[in-house]
């Protein structure tokens, strides 16, 4: 890495750090795709939660109702969801196509939960999809990766109603995904797929535009103020804090189970949460005075913190170090967002 990289401001999120988890049980059968969830396949899955404003509870609640199911075996990672919607429509039918243009379902998977290397997935109506790897957040300076496809990816589309009729008496419309481990074990810890106890980080979001009908057709209502569309709503399952889904610290936990299991949040991720809060402040400390520091009494702020870092910079560089209690490893942060866990020699 140059020396003589410029870091910019990360937001911090707004609200409490408390993701959303959900366990996944084995699947007792094969998965026959047609987007339909009313079928024995899906009987012992439970639904998520319903979505919320991608910023949390500071925003209202969506106005439609938006949930998710999941379940895995061997060979794929199932999701299937249900949105409520009575304006069914989609327009984009080539694969890899910018799909949040139109209504979309998304998906976001940090097999390993170090913020790197992790895979974005967009479907419409039409069941197009858009599938991408990122080696890192935005923040941070990662392109993304649009010609990596998911090899073996199986989709599913089912309307409750009529597709681009405003006419039609619309429900809404239900999607399946089946994504093969053998491609998703690319970032994986190990480079494996999930076993029984794994957890990985997982977030889906709902893109919904502001349309109405002209000429018998759905067409995006216009601000008059910018002459171009009203922003569209984000409706997540796990709230963000922020108006942007390239933030993998605050997705959701995927449990793989099989059988009964109580989740509890981790002592390493709460001290994870706080690295990641000091990377925050690090680079704001940057913006403001062109070099990082190793005070983090500069850091602080009014909050209160349970770790006590170890902070080594450069003029550029930073890492930040918070030793394990017994000893044995320490978790690190450093400029660039990468969190990792390190045994101590």
């Amino acid at each position: 890495m140059s020396a003589y990289r410029r870091w910019g401001v990360v937001e911090e999120p707004r609200g409490d750090f408390n993701p959303r988890h959900y366990i996944a049980q084995r699947a007792k059968g094969p998965l026959e795709l047609d987007g339909r969830l009313d079928k024995e396949f899906w009987e012992h899955a439970p639904w998520s939660e319903d979505f919320v404003d991608i910023e949390g509870d500071v925003r209202p609640k969506p106005a439609k109702r938006t949930r998710v199911k999941m379940l895995w075996d061997d060979e794929y990672l199932y999701i299937g969801a249900y949105l409520e919607e009575d304006q069914i429509w989609a327009t984009l039918t080539e694969r890899d196509s910018v799909i949040f243009y139109d209504n979309d379902f998304e998906v976001f998977i940090d097999p390993d939960g170090d913020t790197h290397h992790y895979y974005e997935f967009e479907m419409n109506a039409l069941n197009t999809v858009w599938d991408l790897l990122l080696p890192k957040p935005y923040r941070d300076g990662g392109p993304p990766i649009n010609g990596w496809d998911i090899s073996g990816l199986k989709t599913a589309v089912h309307i409750d109603g009529e597709l681009n009729n405003p006419n039609a008496d619309n429900k809404g419309w239900s999607l399946e995904i089946a994504m093969p481990w053998k491609i998703l074990r690319e970032c994986a810890p190990e480079g494996r797929p999930p076993k029984v106890g794994d957890i990985w980080r997982i977030n889906f979001s709902r893109v919904e535009w502001q349309v109405k009908v002209e000429n018998s057709k759905y067409v995006k209502v216009i601000n008059p103020e910018t002459g171009r569309p009203y922003s569209e709503d984000n409706w997540v399952w796990s709230p963000q804090g922020i108006i942007n889904m390239h933030y993998p610290e605050m997705w959701g936990f995927l449990v793989f189970a099989d059988g009964p299991y109580e989740f509890t949040l981790s002592k390493d991720e709460l001290v994870k949460w706080e690295l990641r809060r000091l990377y925050y402040r690090q680079r704001a400390y940057y913006t403001a005075n062109g070099r990082f520091t190793s005070d983090f009494s500069l850091l602080k702020g009014d909050d209160e913190w349970t770790i006590d870092p170890k902070i080594e910079v450069t003029t550029s560089l930073f890492q930040a170090s918070v030793l394990s209690e017994d000893g044995t490893y320490t978790w690190n942060i450093r400029e660039d967002g990468l969190i990792w866990r390190e045994e101590v020699k």
